[in-house]
């Protein structure tokens, strides 16, 4: 009993619960005709079609684009159904550690305070680490907006390419589909008999690796492919805030500007600053109370 707890806890940390969810209703959808009609499950299998469309779109997706890339995206589709092992870019935090950064400049040895922050906390993330490496350089606010823009624009560009072989293998996909069905129908016509009752058996055979392209393109390609953009729309638009958070400490920018500034960029629920609005409106309310 505890063996089956811990496998389930596992799967549940290892997995996410939305694409799961997901792939089974949808599986569930596409099953639905032969629960209801009672026919058998492995009607809907065929080997030949699996082997012509899955090793097809791989083949022609390793023909295409750089082997290493095509790992890559092969590793996005596994991926999809994993569990993120780390939160998603939190802009609210990057914000809070570039008005600390901020801060520290103002102080009298806010060049070494920094240096020695950066150095103490060890940071990971490249795109920021650059960034701040920049600060510390002596570079005008032009020259580091010019090379942080040039930085992220590279990488943008380069996890774009995954997302273009995910979209390559989505049209691949339903075209090797039909790559077996015409395979599969030649080969029936060629041991065609008097055996009508043979035909419908062999030409469903055929028709299932339509099935396999269609299904493939829709349920593991095109998720994939929307998902990994949107991962990658998501760090561009984090590396613009940096970019913009970098080129105010270059240029000495106070603390609250950089954040008015940065809040332009999170959403407006998310914003921190001192809203002068909710102050008029307490001052009011003690002078209501003081006059009565």
């Amino acid at each position: 009993m505890q063996n089956s707890k811990e496998t389930v806890l596992s799967f549940r940390q290892r997995y996410g619960r939305p694409p799961i969810i997901g792939a089974a209703f949808a599986g569930l959808l596409v099953l639905s005709p032969i629960i209801m009609g009672g026919n058998p499950f492995l009607i809907f299998f065929s080997l030949g079609g699996l082997i012509i469309v899955v090793g097809g779109v791989i083949t022609v997706s390793f023909m295409s684009f750089d082997a290493a890339e095509v790992h890559k995206a092969l590793h996005v589709i596994v991926r999809m159904f994993k569990q993120e092992k780390a939160p998603p870019e939190n802009l609210h935090s990057d914000v809070t550690a570039i008005i600390y950064c901020a801060r520290l400049l103002m102080e009298k040895k806010g060049v070494r305070n920094l240096e020695s922050v950066i150095t103490k906390s060890g940071i990971r993330d490249p795109f920021l680490k650059y960034g701040l490496n920049m600060v510390l350089s002596d570079y005008t606010p032009d020259e580091i907006r010019a090379m942080l823009e040039t930085a992220a624009d590279a990488a943008y560009e380069r996890e774009n390419v995954t997302v273009d072989i995910l979209q390559a293998m989505t049209s691949h996909g339903p075209a090797f589909g039909m790559v077996g069905t015409l395979v599969g129908m030649v080969a029936m016509l060629c041991n065609l008999t008097d055996n009508v009752s043979e035909i419908g058996p062999s030409l469903a055979v055929a028709f299932l690796s339509t099935l396999y392209g269609v299904l493939s393109a829709r349920m593991l390609y095109i998720p994939a492919a929307s998902k990994l953009r949107q991962e990658v729309d998501n760090r561009r638009f984090r590396n613009h805030l940096v970019t913009e958070g970098m080129v105010m400490l270059v240029a000495k920018k106070s603390p609250m500007y950089v954040q008015d500034r940065l809040n332009g960029f999170l959403r407006p629920e998310s914003y921190d600053y001192f809203d002068i609005t909710q102050a008029a409106r307490a001052t009011a309310a003690i002078q209501a109370v003081a006059a009565a």
